[in-house]
């Protein structure tokens, strides 16, 4: 009998925990939600993940052995500390060391972005756009642009442990300043955030993405297209960049820029004058497990 897959996905305001019956028959035995509490600091929230973990065992009956856990950021390879988190009470902080002890059991850790490519190639989207594909590109594009790795169904997480994390390659400097330091970032041009500054800046008006995009499209407002059109521009030349490096089979889009119906059109086409080859092979398609992605993608770590 197949060992049962455990998944956790720690985010900024939710934890989630889920068990899948196993990696040939992933169906869901336990899912459950609690709030991370974050504001308690970084070991009330190591508290909160064995709190959900306890839970979930008490309704499947029996404890996990190993599990797996999505997070926000990244573990330093030589430090073993948590970096680039959104959750800034796991900055700096032995995470996985420390949860280890905590929990007794040994965890396999992977960033959110990861998870979620993951996810998508094993039973996502991906088996559909190309069942032998090998390399497959996970994008994130919300509030930050991330990106994930999976290479034969192997999460790439890099010597560093930034595989993937295409938001801070430098795309134009129109982007101004990034919080990473840098200036000119894919993140600052091409995520939400980016997009509704740039409109911001070139109106004197905030509005959220969701009534910018409706905007552009019957023209009423000039400066929405104005907005989306320089998120296909710079949406070709970003991606662009990734195909001609990974050469990916499959790039799966997620976040809230992608549910954008033109990048799978328009901008699939802006990628394709980037790209070093005469037509564009690589498959853009949109993510099929929606917001359930990471905690499945969590899960199949320990698969």
């Amino acid at each position: 009998m197949s060992e049962k897959l455990w998944g956790i996905d720690l985010g900024g305001t939710k934890i989630e925990g889920i068990v899948l019956k196993s990696k040939d028959n992933p169906e869901v035995l336990v899912r459950k939600r609690i709030d991370t509490e974050a504001k308690g600091g970084f070991h009330h929230v190591l508290g909160r993940i064995k709190l959900l973990i306890d839970q979930i065992a008490e309704e499947v009956g029996e404890q996990p052995t190993k599990i797996g856990l999505g997070t926000p950021g990244a573990i330093d390879p030589p430090t073993g500390l948590m970096k680039n988190a959104n959750l800034q009470a796991i900055n700096k902080k032995p995470f996985k060391e420390e949860l280890d002890k905590l929990l007794g059991i040994p965890t396999v850790v992977a960033n959110d972005a990861n998870c979620f490519a993951l996810a998508e190639t094993v039973m996502g989207a991906v088996p559909e756009a190309d069942p032998n594909a090998q390399v497959v590109f996970g994008v994130i594009m919300g509030t930050g642009c991330g990106g994930g790795v999976v290479v034969n169904g192997q999460i790439i997480n890099g010597k560093q442990g930034i595989g993937g994390e295409w938001g801070h390659n430098f795309l134009d400097e129109s982007g101004g300043p990034c919080y990473c330091g840098k200036s000119g970032c894919t993140e600052t041009i091409i995520s939400g955030t980016g997009l509704e500054n740039y409109y911001e800046q070139i109106t004197g008006t905030r509005k959220k993405l969701k009534e910018i995009i409706p905007a552009a499209r019957t023209g009423a407002d000039p400066n929405a297209v104005k907005t989306l059109e320089r998120l296909i521009h710079f949406f070709g030349l970003g991606l662009s960049t990734i195909v001609n490096v990974l050469d990916p089979d499959v790039i799966v889009l997620g976040g809230g820029v992608g549910n954008i119906e033109e990048l799978y059109t328009l901008g699939a086409k802006e990628v394709e004058k980037h790209v070093f080859n005469p037509r564009l092979d690589t498959k853009i398609v949109r993510p099929k497990l929606g917001d359930s992605a990471g905690v499945f993608g969590a899960a199949f770590l320990v698969a």
